[in-house]
């Protein structure tokens, strides 16, 4: 039996066992879920959708729990095979990802635990692919990252309220894949890139967020060759 409360576009459900009979839940059908023990899935029913569903787990004594879900949106050409993405798509790079650390305009939500770094109004995110800070966070903006090539971050009051990096193409950079792909809060439509959530969703994941417990973000579709289950 399922409990839920239901909030706007927020779900906040009661721990739940292991699905339904012939239903587990979704991160015990993932090839790999990061070797942690907090999980979340970031789902749209098609390649070409600019909306879907993010879900929040728990894994506790070997069994995953639906901590919480909200509607998401996605890039506004939909999403892509994140080994080959290219940069100014407008998609979102399917794939299982870490999540390196959040940041906001605002202050953290209290309780959360993640490293949270505050924007400053000399915040950037270089994006220019022949800058030795392409895909990172700087301050201030280097001579060789041009300006037209970087996000000044400050500028996105609402979407970046509230984020949380998402370690695409982060650890080991390729140019021309992409850079700045965010799990942050909606803006007035689909992202350039990233995946979003109402405000309210993204201050109950990062309440939520455990670094101790390795959290990571499986995105991909329903099904087809983006299934999120083949990451």
């Amino acid at each position: 039996m399922r409990t839920a409360l239901v909030t706007g576009s927020l779900i906040v459900t009661a721990l739940l066992p292991q699905g339904f009979p012939g239903h587990p839940p979704l991160p015990a059908l993932l090839a790999d879920t990061g070797g942690g023990t907090q999980l979340i899935t970031a789902v749209a029913p098609a390649p070409g959708s600019t909306t879907g569903r993010l879900t929040w787990w728990d894994r506790r004594a070997g069994r995953w729990y639906e901590a919480g879900s909200a509607t998401a949106r996605f890039g506004a050409k939909g999403l892509t095979e994140g080994a080959t993405r290219t940069q100014g798509t407008n998609t979102t790079p399917t794939g299982l990802y870490d999540l390196p650390y959040a940041f906001g305009i605002r202050r953290a939500p209290a309780g959360t635990e993640y490293d949270y770094r505050p924007v400053s109004g000399d915040s950037w995110w270089c994006q220019d692919n022949a800058s030795a800070a392409y895909n990172r966070w700087v301050e201030p903006l280097p001579a060789d990252c041009a300006p037209g090539e970087a996000e000044r971050l400050v500028t996105y009051e609402t979407q970046y309220a509230h984020a949380l990096v998402i370690g695409f193409n982060y650890a080991e950079p390729v140019r021309g894949r992409g850079a700045g792909i965010f799990l942050h809060v909606n803006g007035r439509g689909a992202t350039a890139g990233c995946v979003s959530v109402p405000e309210r969703a993204m201050r109950a994941i990062l309440r939520w967020a455990d670094p101790r417990r390795r959290p990571h973000i499986a995105i991909g579709t329903e099904s087809g060759t983006l299934d999120v289950t083949r990451y």
